[in-house]
C-alpha cells in the first residue's frame, strides 16, 4: 500500500509541476507577445512594458488564447497596424516555444 501511495503522490506532484510550468510559459509568452505587439504599435521603453503587462492581464478574462488574441487584434485594428489574424496566431505559437524554453532553463 505504501508503494501505491508513493506512486500516486509522485504522479500528483509531477502533474502540479507540469501545470505550473505551463502557466509560467503562457504568462511569459503573453509578455513576449505584448512586447512584439508594442513594437508594431510604435511603443517603446516603459510604454512597451506597460502594454506587455496589459496583454498578460488580458489572459485572465477567459480560458484559452482567444482573449489575448482579441486584445492584440483590437489594438492593431484601432491603431491601423496591418497584421493578419494568421500572423498574430503564428507569432503566438512561435513565442510559446521561446517562452517554454526560457521557463525550462530558469
Amino acid at each position: 500500500m505504501d508503494n501505491l501511495k508513493s506512486r500516486k503522490d509522485a504522479f500528483e506532484n509531477k502533474f502540479a509541476h507540469d501545470e505550473e510550468l505551463k502557466f509560467k510559459s503562457m504568462a511569459r509568452r503573453n509578455k513576449l507577445l505584448g512586447l512584439w505587439a508594442a513594437e508594431k504599435l510604435g511603443k517603446s521603453g516603459d510604454d512597451a512594458d506597460a502594454y506587455a503587462r496589459e496583454v498578460v492581464k488580458a489572459d485572465f478574462e477567459e480560458a484559452g488564447d482567444e482573449d489575448v488574441f482579441r486584445k492584440v487584434r483590437g489594438d492593431f485594428d484601432a491603431a491601423g497596424v496591418e497584421q493578419s489574424d494568421h500572423q498574430i496566431r503564428r507569432t503566438m505559437d512561435e513565442l510559446l516555444v521561446v517562452a517554454a524554453e526560457q521557463v525550462s532553463k530558469a
